[in-house]
């Protein structure tokens, strides 16, 4: 509550900051001049690879799309009934660029800012973003931004994202909290810069484990009495989990050369990434008939942690004939989880994983024709955690409104440390195991056209395959495939403008040509959109408005087990092949862009008996609205 308050404070004070009272201007006998506004495009955003844009203003279908929690296009994603809560993805992903196994819970993570989710800002006056939304029952959501910069060389801001849904059905309350500060300096002679960021995070949610079996049938068939979900029943109503986090992170770098060499840029970097996760499973009392005989009675509490330290040096080298290059060498040092060592018969299982990882690693970029060729890799040095990795992809222009890019991906690393080592009250949730690294390689192609169609491609294969599913007892575990996997993804998106209408189509084909039953994905996963836009009132308002109809078709979809906080793999229940249909009101006046949203119209019309995962009912109609609003002062 403390840092919601001193967020407020900051935004309530920002204004007075930037201004000075005109009696004190006169007194001082200074001269009125004539001053111009900054615009949008100097407000600048840099992203975690160096990647710079600037803060726009303007409303597009796109901005509809982003208008969750996330800040982001879920339209790979099937979110649960209450805001906060977790997705079930619709497409297969990875992380190519990673040698280091992930922390477990992974079904927390969607609201989890990562390293590569933080944004550095260069700001010629402070700016506020502002992003608030209803949530579906009894609560709210905020994400609130300052940034200044306090002279031409040096910016910082500070954040908060915070949660609190109450949700339609019993127990799954969501009440989070997402603080992040961040920097970024650059000298005067520009050879030093500088950028980190500190980041708190706490992420509960209530945990119910889905309808009773009764509370299903009465759920699927759409039994009036039942249309108020606070009195279906749910299989139990005392356990919560809980993500924790922090991070500090630096990186910074120092060029060599003098900035007269135009020809010749040799610099040095470093980076630091400091980082604590605990992952913490409560309940009450013991629900054995789900989840298996337990330790504990009563008062379980299953507490997983990972310390997690890198340092990393990189020699750079520029110049007009070689490119880029980098050098790269690193170590992390890992301390992961628990504070018991369980042992059973014929089998101990430790308390925990640590230990310390060398890697060595390398990038390259360069424009070879009418090419631009981009290269990393990476090698860990470690028998306990043997890994590596390598990138490349080429992209090309055809003109000035076509651009084509293809690439290759390869990866080997550990799966994630749940897979590997796991301690709980319950007694079938106990494992230690030494299993191979997944090896993964991918071939891609994608295709950015104003006038055509955006298009992308891509084939994957994945050698031992690591997932979780139930075992004969019904309980579930952590799995490797013998048999490799292989995916095909083909993802379309174009714009029609027709004026004073609008129409925005999205199409994903997907295809397990190896592997099914073990990866479990929608073939066709659809999202139209159409839509009316025009300016009202003088041009003072800009808005579209419309409906969306986002389309999933037939699967055995991922159920989720709460323990563990991931999906599991299940080939009894088909779920999907249902249309979901919003309809939308958005409109932007100055800076600020008002969203008004029903969602799941077609709930009204034919009742909702649709899911998230086995077992969790999908939302059901709902009113929404909401805003973004950018300061300027």
């Amino acid at each position: 509550m403390r840092i919601i308050l001193f967020c407020f404070m900051l935004l309530i004070a920002a204004p007075v900051w930037s201004q000075v009272p005109p009696q004190a201007q006169l007194k001082a006998g200074m001269k009125k001049k004539d001053s111009i506004k900054p615009t949008v495009d100097l407000y600048k955003i840099i992203s975690h690879e160096n990647d710079t844009t600037h803060v726009d203003t303007s409303l597009t279908i796109l901005d509809d799309y982003k208008f969750n929690i996330l800040r982001k296009d879920n339209f790979e994603l099937l979110p649960f009934s209450n805001t906060g809560q977790t997705y079930n993805s619709l497409s297969y992903k990875k992380d190519y660029e990673e040698s280091f196994p992930e922390f477990g819970a992974r079904a927390r993570h969607y609201t989890f800012i990562d390293v590569e989710d933080i944004e550095y800002y260069h700001v010629p006056t402070p700016l506020t973003d502002l992003y608030f939304k209803t949530v579906p029952e009894q609560g709210q959501q905020l994400d609130a931004l300052f940034t200044v910069n306090t002279s031409k060389n040096f910016n910082m801001s500070i954040a908060y994202k915070g949660v609190r849904a109450l949700g339609k059905y019993q127990h799954i309350l969501t009440s989070s909290g997402n603080l992040r500060m961040t920097f970024n300096y650059l000298s005067d002679n520009e050879r030093y810069s500088a950028k980190g960021h500190f980041v708190s995070q706490d992420l509960l949610n209530e945990e119910n484990g889905g309808l009773t079996d009764q509370a299903l049938q009465q759920y699927i068939n759409k039994e009036p009495e039942f249309e108020d979900r606070s009195v279906l029943e749910v299989n139990f109503e005392n356990a919560e989990s809980v993500l924790f986090g922090k991070r500090f992170f630096l990186d910074h770098e120092f060029v060599l050369t003098k900035p007269s060499d135009s020809l010749n840029r040799i610099s040095l970097g470093h980076t630091f990434d400091h980082s604590y996760k605990k992952f913490v499973f409560r309940q009450n009392a013991a629900v054995n008939s789900i989840f298996g005989e337990s330790f504990e009675s009563t008062n379980l509490q299953d507490e997983t942690r990972l310390t997690k330290m890198l340092n990393e040096v990189a020699l750079n080298y520029s110049n007009n004939i070689l490119g880029e290059l980098s050098f790269k060498a690193g170590m992390t040092n890992f301390d992961y989880g628990y504070n018991s060592v369980y042992i059973k018969p014929g089998d101990t299982i430790g308390s925990s994983l640590e230990g310390e990882v060398l890697h060595v690693g390398g990038a390259f970029k360069k424009r070879l024709g009418g090419f631009e060729v981009e290269a990393d890799a990476r090698l860990n040095l470690s028998d306990e955690f043997s890994g590596n990795y390598f990138a490349a992809s080429a992209s090309y222009s055809l003109n000035e409104d076509n651009q084509l890019r293809f690439g290759i991906d390869q990866n080997s690393s550990a799966p994630n440390f749940n897979f590997l080592l796991y301690q709980s009250d319950y007694i079938e949730y106990n494992w230690q195991n030494d299993f191979e690294n997944e090896s993964a390689q991918r071939l891609y192609a994608d295709l950015k056209s104003k006038k055509l169609v955006n298009i992308y491609g891509g084939l994957s294969q994945i050698q031992n395959y690591t997932y979780f599913s139930l075992n004969e007892e019904g309980v579930v575990k952590p799995f490797q495939s013998a048999d490799p996997v292989r995916y095909l993804k083909i993802k379309a998106e174009k714009e029609f403008d027709f004026g004073l209408f609008g129409s925005y189509n999205t199409v994903m084909y997907q295809n397990v040509l190896e592997g099914v039953g073990v990866l479990n994905l929608p073939e066709f996963v659809t999202r139209n959109s159409i839509y009316y836009k025009d300016y009202w009132f003088d041009k003072a308002l800009y808005l579209q408005t419309g409906f969306t109809l986002k389309y999933i078709s037939n699967y055995q979809m991922d159920a989720y087990d709460p323990v563990l906080a991931e999906f599991y793999v299940q080939n009894v229940q088909e779920l999907g092949g249902y249309p979901l249909v919003d309809f939308f009101f958005n409109a932007k006046v100055d800076q600020a862009r008002i969203f008004f949203k029903l969602e799941h119209i077609d709930d009204l019309l034919d009742g909702n008996n649709k899911f998230s995962a086995p077992g969790y009912p999908y939302t059901d109609f709902l009113v929404r609205f909401g805003l973004v609003w950018n300061f300027f002062m």
